[in-house]
């Protein structure tokens, strides 16, 4: 699925399936950097019958030399998305609070893992809230017995990824793009990582550049003059990372609005700078 429908839905349009026979298994991956905990605005309220995943303990393995965000364990994430209901041939909608930089990482990780439909919510709840949509609070949350166990089957390797040999490899000889702001990717300001800079020969490209104002993804043309404009062409081979792998999940799935497929380093800054010896590159 490459088209923008295969990709995101609108809330209308969802409020639509909602009603339908085949509902799509709505899942709330609502989470910050730094947090506040993302099931406190869940239980707040939610979209009526959606299940809450956590980012950190469901869609991620335990921090480590893989990075503060590294792959989770297939059988674990199977576990995590079986007990939110995600069934094999169910269509899935993930949403955060607006922009889908945490929503992307749901839909990536389904992605590679083997679903074949995934969307996400454009603009996620404040879109939904601003549609005048109905909302609901409290459980259930992943786990819960009030959530239908799915059949979701993980079977890993169907999104491209790269480790840091190859992310280091891309920077070179094709376009690898920093999705972290851009003082981060300077080194300039780094809140999280103890080491600041970026990978030498990745071109910047943060995420907050494929929203807009409003918190929806721009126009599959804006996107694709974006990326153009930073060197993603026909024959360039692209890959993405950020800090921990969440971000970049977001460019990836801004290049896959645009037509330009790529891989994923999903180790990303948190990984690379595990090793000493690889280098470090600050400024523009």
């Amino acid at each position: 699925m490459t088209s923008r429908e295969g990709l995101l839905v609108r809330p209308a349009a969802l409020a639509v399936e909602m009603a339908g026979e085949l509902t799509p298994v709505l899942l709330d991956v609502r989470w910050r950097l730094g947090g506040p905990p993302g099931i406190e605005s869940y239980r707040e309220g939610h979209l009526p019958g959606a299940v809450f995943v956590d980012l950190d303990r469901d869609l991620a393995g335990p921090p480590g030399p893989g990075g503060r965000h590294p792959l989770p364990d297939p059988a674990a994430f199977q576990a995590a998305m079986r007990a939110a209901g995600v069934s094999q041939h169910r269509p899935v909608v993930v949403y955060d609070d607006r922009d889908a930089t945490a929503a992307a990482r749901g839909w990536w990780l389904l992605r590679y893992l083997g679903h074949e439909n995934v969307r996400v919510l454009d603009g996620g709840y404040q879109a939904w809230l601003a549609g005048g949509l109905p909302v609901t609070a409290g459980l259930p949350v992943s786990g819960d017995p009030g959530a239908a166990a799915g059949d979701f089957t993980a079977r890993p390797g169907h999104m491209p990824v790269l480790d840091a040999a190859g992310a280091g490899s891309m920077a070179r000889t094709g376009l690898l793009l920093d999705a972290r702001a851009g003082e981060r990717y300077r080194g300039e300001h780094e809140p999280v990582d103890p080491v600041a800079g970026h990978i030498p020969g990745a071109v910047s490209a943060p995420t907050a550049g494929n929203i807009g104002p409003d918190g929806t993804f721009l126009s599959q043309a804006e996107l694709a003059a974006r990326f153009a404009a930073l060197g993603a062409g026909p024959d360039t081979t692209v890959g993405a990372y950020c800090g921990s792998g969440v971000a970049a999940a977001h460019e990836v799935l801004a290049l896959a609005l645009a037509g330009v497929p790529a891989a994923l380093y999903v180790g990303s800054w948190s990984n690379w700078i595990t090793d000493p010896a690889r280098p470090v590159a600050t400024g523009g």
